[in-house]
Protein backbone atom coordinates (compact mmCIF):
# COMPACT_ATOMS: atom_id res chain seq x y z
CA UNK A 1 0.00 0.00 0.00
CA UNK A 2 3.13 2.13 0.31
CA UNK A 3 2.39 3.99 -3.19
CA UNK A 4 -1.27 3.60 -3.73
CA UNK A 5 -1.66 7.21 -3.43
CA UNK A 6 1.84 8.40 -4.84
CA UNK A 7 0.32 6.25 -8.17
CA UNK A 8 -2.85 7.96 -8.33
CA UNK A 9 -1.14 10.87 -8.74
CA UNK A 10 1.22 9.88 -11.01
CA UNK A 11 -1.40 8.18 -13.49
CA UNK A 12 -3.94 11.23 -13.02
CA UNK A 13 -0.99 13.89 -14.13
CA UNK A 14 0.10 11.60 -17.06
CA UNK A 15 -2.96 11.25 -18.40
CA UNK A 16 -4.73 14.26 -18.17
CA UNK A 17 -7.74 13.43 -17.57
CA UNK A 18 -11.11 15.72 -17.54
CA UNK A 19 -13.88 13.24 -16.48
CA UNK A 20 -14.45 13.19 -12.74
CA UNK A 21 -15.19 9.29 -11.14
CA UNK A 22 -16.46 7.42 -14.63
CA UNK A 23 -16.55 9.45 -17.37
CA UNK A 24 -20.23 11.45 -16.69
CA UNK A 25 -19.22 15.04 -16.92
CA UNK A 26 -17.49 17.24 -19.56
CA UNK A 27 -14.15 19.13 -19.54
CA UNK A 28 -15.24 22.69 -21.40
CA UNK A 29 -11.41 23.77 -21.62
CA UNK A 30 -7.77 23.50 -20.47
CA UNK A 31 -7.10 26.74 -20.24
CA UNK A 32 -8.26 29.43 -17.55
CA UNK A 33 -10.77 31.81 -18.98
CA UNK A 34 -9.85 35.63 -20.29
CA UNK A 35 -12.78 37.18 -17.87
CA UNK A 36 -12.85 36.10 -14.35
CA UNK A 37 -16.09 35.34 -13.95
CA UNK A 38 -17.82 34.41 -10.25
CA UNK A 39 -18.84 31.24 -9.56
CA UNK A 40 -22.47 30.21 -8.80
CA UNK A 41 -21.74 29.12 -6.10
CA UNK A 42 -21.85 31.71 -2.56
CA UNK A 43 -19.05 32.01 0.03
CA UNK A 44 -21.57 32.38 2.64
CA UNK A 45 -24.66 30.53 2.44
CA UNK A 46 -23.70 26.76 2.96
CA UNK A 47 -23.22 27.04 6.61
CA UNK A 48 -25.06 27.49 9.37
CA UNK A 49 -24.36 27.60 13.36
CA UNK A 50 -23.43 23.56 14.53
CA UNK A 51 -26.79 22.65 17.10
CA UNK A 52 -25.43 20.72 20.41
CA UNK A 53 -26.04 17.80 18.99
CA UNK A 54 -23.57 18.18 15.61
CA UNK A 55 -21.16 19.56 18.36
CA UNK A 56 -20.99 16.54 20.06
CA UNK A 57 -20.19 14.74 16.94
CA UNK A 58 -17.78 16.47 15.98
CA UNK A 59 -15.99 17.02 19.40
CA UNK A 60 -15.97 13.36 19.41
CA UNK A 61 -14.82 13.31 15.97
CA UNK A 62 -11.89 15.33 16.84
CA UNK A 63 -10.93 13.83 20.00
CA UNK A 64 -11.08 10.28 18.26
CA UNK A 65 -8.71 11.62 15.47
CA UNK A 66 -6.26 13.86 17.88
CA UNK A 67 -5.67 10.36 19.58
CA UNK A 68 -4.24 8.84 16.33
CA UNK A 69 -1.85 11.78 16.25
CA UNK A 70 -0.92 11.46 19.63
CA UNK A 71 -0.63 7.40 20.06
CA UNK A 72 0.82 6.70 16.42
CA UNK A 73 3.99 9.04 16.84
CA UNK A 74 7.40 8.60 17.98
CA UNK A 75 6.74 10.51 21.13
CA UNK A 76 11.36 12.19 20.92
CA UNK A 77 11.02 12.37 17.50
CA UNK A 78 7.35 13.61 16.78
CA UNK A 79 7.12 11.52 13.63
CA UNK A 80 3.43 10.44 12.70
CA UNK A 81 3.02 6.79 11.24
CA UNK A 82 1.64 7.19 7.53
CA UNK A 83 -1.07 4.41 8.69
CA UNK A 84 -1.62 2.65 11.91
CA UNK A 85 -4.78 -0.03 12.48
CA UNK A 86 -8.16 1.23 12.67
CA UNK A 87 -8.07 0.13 16.69
CA UNK A 88 -4.92 1.56 16.90
CA UNK A 89 -1.59 0.18 18.30
CA UNK A 90 0.14 0.51 15.14
CA UNK A 91 3.42 -1.17 14.96
CA UNK A 92 4.70 -0.11 11.60
CA UNK A 93 8.18 2.33 11.16
CA UNK A 94 6.94 4.10 8.63
CA UNK A 95 6.44 7.79 9.18
CA UNK A 96 4.88 10.21 6.02
CA UNK A 97 5.80 13.89 6.26
CA UNK A 98 2.45 14.66 5.29
CA UNK A 99 1.06 12.74 7.82
CA UNK A 100 3.82 14.85 10.53
CA UNK A 101 2.15 18.12 8.91
CA UNK A 102 -1.52 17.16 9.79
CA UNK A 103 0.07 15.71 13.26
CA UNK A 104 1.27 19.12 14.35
CA UNK A 105 -1.93 21.22 13.06
CA UNK A 106 -3.45 18.91 15.34
CA UNK A 107 -1.60 19.36 17.91
CA UNK A 108 -2.57 23.29 18.02
CA UNK A 109 -6.38 21.85 17.78
CA UNK A 110 -5.11 19.63 21.30
CA UNK A 111 -3.89 22.51 23.06
CA UNK A 112 -6.74 25.07 22.35
CA UNK A 113 -9.35 22.13 23.23
CA UNK A 114 -7.62 20.55 25.81
CA UNK A 115 -7.26 17.20 24.36
CA UNK A 116 -4.14 16.90 26.30
CA UNK A 117 -1.94 19.31 28.85
CA UNK A 118 -0.57 22.34 27.47
CA UNK A 119 2.86 21.64 28.33
CA UNK A 120 2.51 17.95 26.92
CA UNK A 121 1.80 19.31 23.46
CA UNK A 122 4.28 22.35 23.76
CA UNK A 123 6.83 19.75 24.27
CA UNK A 124 5.80 17.60 21.15
CA UNK A 125 5.68 20.09 19.58
CA UNK A 126 9.31 21.27 20.25
CA UNK A 127 10.60 17.66 19.50
CA UNK A 128 9.08 17.24 16.79
CA UNK A 129 10.37 20.80 15.17
CA UNK A 130 13.64 20.41 16.36
CA UNK A 131 13.90 16.97 15.12
CA UNK A 132 13.05 18.34 11.55
CA UNK A 133 15.31 21.41 11.69
CA UNK A 134 18.23 19.36 13.11
CA UNK A 135 18.45 15.62 12.41
CA UNK A 136 16.08 14.87 9.47
CA UNK A 137 17.94 14.25 6.34
CA UNK A 138 16.93 16.66 3.58
CA UNK A 139 17.82 17.62 -0.01
CA UNK A 140 17.82 21.37 -1.19
CA UNK A 141 15.29 21.39 2.26
CA UNK A 142 13.24 18.90 0.77
CA UNK A 143 12.74 16.24 3.41
CA UNK A 144 11.92 12.68 1.88
CA UNK A 145 8.23 11.66 1.60
CA UNK A 146 8.53 8.63 4.12
CA UNK A 147 11.05 8.35 6.74
CA UNK A 148 11.58 5.93 9.58
CA UNK A 149 9.53 7.00 12.85
CA UNK A 150 12.75 6.80 14.91
CA UNK A 151 15.73 7.68 13.00
CA UNK A 152 14.07 10.02 10.25
CA UNK A 153 15.63 8.29 7.36
CA UNK A 154 14.58 7.65 3.87
CA UNK A 155 12.79 4.50 3.42
CA UNK A 156 13.21 2.20 0.68
CA UNK A 157 13.12 4.08 -2.57
CA UNK A 158 11.13 7.13 -0.74
CA UNK A 159 10.82 9.89 -2.90
CA UNK A 160 11.23 13.59 -2.63
CA UNK A 161 7.88 15.25 -2.99
CA UNK A 162 6.92 18.85 -3.66
CA UNK A 163 3.49 18.48 -2.45
CA UNK A 164 4.23 16.52 0.61
CA UNK A 165 6.59 18.59 1.66
CA UNK A 166 4.27 21.63 1.52
CA UNK A 167 1.74 19.66 4.09
CA UNK A 168 4.40 19.46 6.22
CA UNK A 169 5.07 22.81 6.13
CA UNK A 170 1.63 23.87 6.33
CA UNK A 171 1.97 22.19 9.93
CA UNK A 172 4.99 23.43 10.72
CA UNK A 173 3.77 27.64 9.87
CA UNK A 174 0.67 26.84 11.86
CA UNK A 175 2.64 25.53 14.89
CA UNK A 176 4.89 28.69 14.38
CA UNK A 177 2.15 31.03 14.65
CA UNK A 178 -0.07 29.34 17.31
CA UNK A 179 2.91 28.88 20.05
CA UNK A 180 4.85 31.65 19.07
CA UNK A 181 7.88 30.44 21.34
CA UNK A 182 11.07 31.53 20.64
CA UNK A 183 12.25 27.79 19.86
CA UNK A 184 9.21 27.09 18.07
CA UNK A 185 9.95 30.32 16.18
CA UNK A 186 13.55 29.60 15.12
CA UNK A 187 12.98 26.10 14.01
CA UNK A 188 9.77 26.42 12.57
CA UNK A 189 11.79 29.45 9.86
CA UNK A 190 14.77 27.41 9.25
CA UNK A 191 12.58 24.33 8.21
CA UNK A 192 10.44 26.64 5.59
CA UNK A 193 13.52 29.02 4.72
CA UNK A 194 15.91 26.62 3.95
CA UNK A 195 14.02 24.88 1.23
CA UNK A 196 15.24 25.10 -2.29
CA UNK A 197 11.28 25.75 -4.71
CA UNK A 198 13.53 26.77 -7.54
CA UNK A 199 15.65 23.63 -7.66
CA UNK A 200 11.74 21.85 -7.34
CA UNK A 201 10.84 23.09 -10.70
CA UNK A 202 13.93 21.79 -12.48
CA UNK A 203 13.81 24.75 -14.81
CA UNK A 204 10.22 25.15 -15.64
CA UNK A 205 7.34 27.28 -13.92
CA UNK A 206 5.88 24.18 -12.49
CA UNK A 207 7.10 21.52 -10.25
CA UNK A 208 7.69 18.14 -11.01
CA UNK A 209 6.14 15.31 -9.48
CA UNK A 210 8.68 14.24 -7.07
CA UNK A 211 12.35 13.63 -7.24
CA UNK A 212 14.51 10.32 -6.42
CA UNK A 213 18.81 9.94 -6.27
CA UNK A 214 18.10 6.84 -8.59
CA UNK A 215 16.15 7.98 -11.22
CA UNK A 216 16.65 12.20 -10.29
CA UNK A 217 13.26 14.26 -11.26
CA UNK A 218 10.08 12.78 -12.60
CA UNK A 219 8.93 13.54 -16.20
CA UNK A 220 5.07 14.41 -14.85
CA UNK A 221 4.75 18.14 -13.67
CA UNK A 222 2.02 19.19 -10.98
CA UNK A 223 0.97 21.41 -13.86
CA UNK A 224 -3.01 21.05 -13.67
CA UNK A 225 -5.05 22.23 -10.83
CA UNK A 226 -5.26 20.19 -7.53
CA UNK A 227 -4.26 20.32 -4.01
CA UNK A 228 -0.83 21.89 -4.94
CA UNK A 229 -2.35 25.34 -4.86
CA UNK A 230 -0.71 25.40 -1.05
CA UNK A 231 2.54 24.37 -2.52
CA UNK A 232 2.82 27.07 -5.33
CA UNK A 233 1.74 29.84 -2.53
CA UNK A 234 4.14 28.47 -0.28
CA UNK A 235 7.07 28.69 -3.00
CA UNK A 236 5.45 32.36 -4.08
CA UNK A 237 5.78 33.06 -0.52
CA UNK A 238 9.35 32.32 0.61
CA UNK A 239 11.34 34.84 2.18
CA UNK A 240 15.29 32.75 1.19
CA UNK A 241 14.18 30.86 -2.00
CA UNK A 242 10.86 32.12 -3.77
CA UNK A 243 9.89 31.21 -7.05
CA UNK A 244 8.17 34.09 -9.48
CA UNK A 245 4.57 34.71 -8.91
CA UNK A 246 3.84 33.92 -12.61
CA UNK A 247 4.44 30.60 -11.84
CA UNK A 248 0.81 30.70 -10.35
CA UNK A 249 -0.40 31.43 -13.64
CA UNK A 250 2.01 28.26 -15.25
CA UNK A 251 -0.33 24.85 -13.92
CA UNK A 252 -4.01 24.70 -15.99
CA UNK A 253 -7.44 24.74 -14.60
CA UNK A 254 -9.45 22.27 -16.34
CA UNK A 255 -13.42 23.82 -16.55
CA UNK A 256 -15.56 21.16 -15.66
CA UNK A 257 -19.75 20.32 -16.30
CA UNK A 258 -21.88 18.32 -14.65
CA UNK A 259 -25.36 18.77 -14.57
CA UNK A 260 -25.93 22.43 -13.64
CA UNK A 261 -22.73 22.52 -11.76
CA UNK A 262 -19.97 24.47 -13.67
CA UNK A 263 -16.38 24.48 -11.85
CA UNK A 264 -13.15 24.12 -12.45
CA UNK A 265 -11.28 20.20 -11.69
CA UNK A 266 -9.55 17.71 -13.21
CA UNK A 267 -10.08 13.77 -12.44
CA UNK A 268 -9.71 13.49 -8.99
CA UNK A 269 -10.91 12.23 -5.45
CA UNK A 270 -12.59 15.18 -3.55
CA UNK A 271 -9.42 15.69 -1.50
CA UNK A 272 -8.08 17.84 -4.26
CA UNK A 273 -10.34 20.34 -3.35
CA UNK A 274 -10.05 20.06 0.46
CA UNK A 275 -6.36 19.89 1.10
CA UNK A 276 -5.32 23.53 0.64
CA UNK A 277 -8.02 25.08 2.13
CA UNK A 278 -7.43 23.30 5.14
CA UNK A 279 -5.12 25.92 5.96
CA UNK A 280 -5.44 28.55 3.48
CA UNK A 281 -9.02 30.58 3.72
CA UNK A 282 -9.70 31.59 0.38
CA UNK A 283 -13.17 32.48 1.44
CA UNK A 284 -14.64 35.87 0.08
CA UNK A 285 -11.20 35.97 -2.31
CA UNK A 286 -10.48 35.35 -5.79
CA UNK A 287 -7.64 35.58 -8.36
CA UNK A 288 -8.24 36.38 -12.08
CA UNK A 289 -9.46 32.76 -12.45
CA UNK A 290 -11.80 31.90 -9.84
CA UNK A 291 -13.51 32.21 -6.28
CA UNK A 292 -11.64 28.64 -5.27
CA UNK A 293 -13.57 28.43 -2.12
CA UNK A 294 -17.01 28.92 -3.97
CA UNK A 295 -15.36 26.46 -6.63
CA UNK A 296 -15.35 23.58 -3.80
CA UNK A 297 -18.48 24.15 -2.77
CA UNK A 298 -19.60 23.47 -6.30
CA UNK A 299 -17.32 20.33 -6.31
CA UNK A 300 -19.04 18.86 -3.50
CA UNK A 301 -22.29 19.54 -4.65
CA UNK A 302 -21.53 18.23 -7.51
CA UNK A 303 -19.90 15.14 -6.18
CA UNK A 304 -22.80 14.67 -3.79
CA UNK A 305 -25.41 14.51 -7.01
CA UNK A 306 -23.50 12.35 -8.78
CA UNK A 307 -23.35 9.65 -5.96
CA UNK A 308 -26.82 10.43 -5.32
CA UNK A 309 -27.27 9.21 -9.58
CA UNK A 310 -25.36 5.76 -9.01
CA UNK A 311 -28.10 4.63 -6.04
CA UNK A 312 -29.41 2.39 -8.51
CA UNK A 313 -26.21 0.77 -9.20
CA UNK A 314 -25.29 0.81 -5.41
CA UNK A 315 -27.99 1.65 -3.29
CA UNK A 316 -25.69 2.18 -0.37
CA UNK A 317 -25.92 5.52 -1.37
CA UNK A 318 -28.41 8.22 -0.51
CA UNK A 319 -28.49 11.79 0.74
CA UNK A 320 -27.00 11.01 3.77
CA UNK A 321 -24.27 8.36 2.54
CA UNK A 322 -22.62 9.98 -0.44
CA UNK A 323 -18.88 10.04 -0.65
CA UNK A 324 -16.78 8.02 -2.64
CA UNK A 325 -14.34 6.54 -4.80
CA UNK A 326 -11.36 6.29 -2.59
CA UNK A 327 -8.55 7.46 -4.28
CA UNK A 328 -7.27 3.67 -3.91
CA UNK A 329 -9.87 1.79 -5.69
CA UNK A 330 -12.83 1.19 -7.86
CA UNK A 331 -15.79 2.68 -8.42
CA UNK A 332 -17.89 -0.39 -6.48
CA UNK A 333 -20.32 1.90 -4.11
CA UNK A 334 -17.19 2.28 -1.30
CA UNK A 335 -17.82 5.40 1.40
CA UNK A 336 -15.16 7.36 2.41
CA UNK A 337 -16.19 9.37 5.68
CA UNK A 338 -13.49 11.52 5.03
CA UNK A 339 -14.70 13.12 1.88
CA UNK A 340 -17.84 13.79 3.43
CA UNK A 341 -15.65 15.24 6.78
CA UNK A 342 -13.51 17.32 4.75
CA UNK A 343 -16.05 19.05 2.73
CA UNK A 344 -17.77 20.47 6.60
CA UNK A 345 -17.23 24.02 5.64
CA UNK A 346 -18.01 23.68 2.54
CA UNK A 347 -21.89 22.08 2.66
CA UNK A 348 -22.05 22.16 6.27
CA UNK A 349 -25.81 20.72 6.35
CA UNK A 350 -25.28 18.20 3.86
CA UNK A 351 -21.83 17.00 5.08
CA UNK A 352 -22.48 16.95 8.71
CA UNK A 353 -26.00 14.11 7.99
CA UNK A 354 -24.01 12.15 6.65
CA UNK A 355 -21.12 11.48 9.50
CA UNK A 356 -24.25 11.30 11.61
CA UNK A 357 -25.85 8.82 9.95
CA UNK A 358 -23.06 6.61 9.44
CA UNK A 359 -22.15 7.27 13.13
CA UNK A 360 -25.80 6.30 14.05
CA UNK A 361 -26.63 3.79 11.18
CA UNK A 362 -23.11 1.53 11.58
CA UNK A 363 -22.13 2.41 14.79
CA UNK A 364 -18.97 0.25 15.88
CA UNK A 365 -18.66 -1.34 12.42
CA UNK A 366 -17.46 2.10 11.25
CA UNK A 367 -16.66 3.81 14.23
CA UNK A 368 -13.13 2.46 15.71
CA UNK A 369 -10.71 4.30 17.94
CA UNK A 370 -9.68 6.64 15.82
CA UNK A 371 -13.10 7.68 14.74
CA UNK A 372 -14.08 6.89 11.48
CA UNK A 373 -12.69 3.95 9.20
CA UNK A 374 -11.15 5.01 6.55
CA UNK A 375 -13.46 3.80 3.68
CA UNK A 376 -16.16 0.93 3.53
CA UNK A 377 -18.60 -0.48 1.53
CA UNK A 378 -22.19 -1.22 2.67
CA UNK A 379 -23.23 -3.28 0.04
CA UNK A 380 -19.98 -6.15 0.50
CA UNK A 381 -19.70 -5.41 3.97
CA UNK A 382 -15.74 -4.25 3.05
CA UNK A 383 -14.29 -2.55 6.15
CA UNK A 384 -10.55 -1.27 5.72
CA UNK A 385 -8.94 -2.20 9.00
CA UNK A 386 -6.81 0.57 8.59
CA UNK A 387 -6.74 4.65 9.25
CA UNK A 388 -4.82 6.82 7.14
CA UNK A 389 -3.08 10.21 8.51
CA UNK A 390 -4.05 12.55 5.67
CA UNK A 391 -7.56 11.13 6.17
CA UNK A 392 -8.08 11.58 9.57
CA UNK A 393 -6.17 14.46 9.23
CA UNK A 394 -8.24 16.25 6.86
CA UNK A 395 -11.51 15.09 8.80
CA UNK A 396 -10.05 16.94 12.07
CA UNK A 397 -8.66 20.37 10.52
CA UNK A 398 -12.03 20.66 8.55
CA UNK A 399 -14.36 19.91 11.32
CA UNK A 400 -12.09 22.47 14.07
CA UNK A 401 -12.94 24.98 10.53
CA UNK A 402 -16.22 24.39 10.21
CA UNK A 403 -16.85 25.07 14.18
CA UNK A 404 -14.55 27.55 14.94
CA UNK A 405 -12.05 28.20 11.92
CA UNK A 406 -9.66 27.98 14.26
CA UNK A 407 -6.71 26.71 11.61
CA UNK A 408 -7.35 29.55 8.91
CA UNK A 409 -6.98 32.52 11.89
CA UNK A 410 -4.06 30.89 13.43
CA UNK A 411 -2.12 29.95 9.65
CA UNK A 412 -3.15 33.05 7.68
CA UNK A 413 -1.09 35.31 10.18
CA UNK A 414 1.93 33.85 8.86
CA UNK A 415 3.17 36.97 7.16
CA UNK A 416 4.85 35.13 4.47
CA UNK A 417 0.85 33.71 3.30
CA UNK A 418 -0.79 36.72 3.38
CA UNK A 419 1.91 38.21 1.39
CA UNK A 420 2.08 35.07 -1.69
CA UNK A 421 -1.89 35.95 -1.56
CA UNK A 422 -1.27 39.36 -2.57
CA UNK A 423 1.39 38.48 -5.42
CA UNK A 424 -0.56 36.26 -6.96
CA UNK A 425 -3.39 38.70 -7.43
CA UNK A 426 -6.08 38.19 -4.99
CA UNK A 427 -8.77 40.31 -3.91
CA UNK A 428 -11.72 40.69 -1.95
CA UNK A 429 -14.73 39.39 -3.68
CA UNK A 430 -16.25 42.80 -4.27
CA UNK A 431 -13.35 44.16 -5.94
CA UNK A 432 -12.83 44.21 -9.50
CA UNK A 433 -10.13 41.24 -10.25
CA UNK A 434 -6.83 41.99 -12.43
CA UNK A 435 -7.15 40.56 -15.73
CA UNK A 436 -3.99 38.93 -17.41
CA UNK A 437 -3.61 37.49 -20.95
CA UNK A 438 -3.31 33.92 -21.24
CA UNK A 439 -1.33 34.76 -24.63
CA UNK A 440 1.76 33.00 -22.31
CA UNK A 441 1.47 31.06 -19.38
CA UNK A 442 4.48 33.41 -17.95
CA UNK A 443 3.18 36.94 -19.02
CA UNK A 444 2.33 39.22 -16.74
CA UNK A 445 0.70 41.94 -18.88
CA UNK A 446 -3.08 43.29 -18.23
CA UNK A 447 -4.94 42.21 -20.60
CA UNK A 448 -6.54 45.02 -22.83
Amino acid sequence: MLGTRREFLRSFLAAAASLPFAGTALASGVLPPRKWMRTSASTQSHSRPASADDSALLDELERASFEFFWREADPYTGMVRDRAPAMGGGTSQMSSIAATGFALTALCIGCERKYRPAPLIVARVRHTLRFLAHQVPHVHGFFYHWVDLHSGKRVAFSEVSPIDMAILLCGVLTCREYFRSKEVSRDASLIYERVDWPWASNGGDTFALDWTPERGFSPLRWDSYCESMMLYLLAIGSPAHPIAPRCWRAFRRPWMDYRDYHYISSAAPLFVHQFSHAWFDFRGKHDEYADYFGNSVLAVQAHRQFCLELKSRFPGYSETAWGGPPAQGPLDGTIVPAAAAGSLPFLFDESVAVLRNLRERFGKRVWKRYGFVDAFNPLTGWIAGDVLGIDVGISMLMAENARTQLVWRIFMRNPEVRAAMEKCGFHDLNTPPTLYSMRSASSLTPAE
